[in-house]
């Protein structure tokens, strides 16, 4: 028999949260949970990787940055967040669909209500999707609990 006594105590999140990534400069995006994805996913286009260059711009660092946009309101393009941030990795991933690509990766903070800590996340385009984001099993696991039947339990910490 397993003991689920010790998720009594994590928070409860719904199966749509507001959140932000403040190191992208996104104060607000609707993400979907989604459980069955175990990677977080971010809508995002014009993305370009490149070697950043020491502050004289002489020589490569050896670290790569990747440059890219994200459109942060569902089914509006007119609001455009422009970011940087470092590349962890490219990794293949399999959509629900069975179709694979191989998407960047990089690793930002996300803030949820009260919470902030640091996830992996792909870069790819969800133009067709309806939700800019999704925040999938890793990012969520052993830190909140998924409430299925309920929307928006957690509110956008003003700066």
């Amino acid at each position: 028999m397993n003991d689920h006594s010790h998720h009594k105590n994590l928070p409860l999140i719904g199966w749509r949260e507001y959140l932000s990534l403040p190191e992208l400069g996104v104060e607000k995006i609707k993400a979907k949970i989604d459980t069955g994805a175990r990677t977080s996913a971010l809508h995002a286009y014009h993305i370009h990787p490149y070697q950043e260059r020491d502050p004289e711009g002489i020589c490569d660092t050896g670290r790569t940055l990747i440059k890219f946009q994200v459109h942060p309101i569902q089914r509006e393009t007119h609001t455009t967040v422009s970011c940087i941030a470092p590349l962890l990795e490219y990794r293949k991933v399999t959509s629900s669909g069975g179709h694979a690509t191989v998407r960047p990766v990089i690793i930002t903070s996300v803030q949820l209500g009260d919470y902030n800590w640091d996830i992996e996340l792909t870069l790819t385009n969800r133009d067709v999707m309806g939700f800019r984001m999704l925040l999938g099993r890793e990012a969520i696991r052993k830190r909140f609990l998924v409430d299925a039947g309920n929307s928006f339990l957690n509110k956008i910490k003003k700066k």
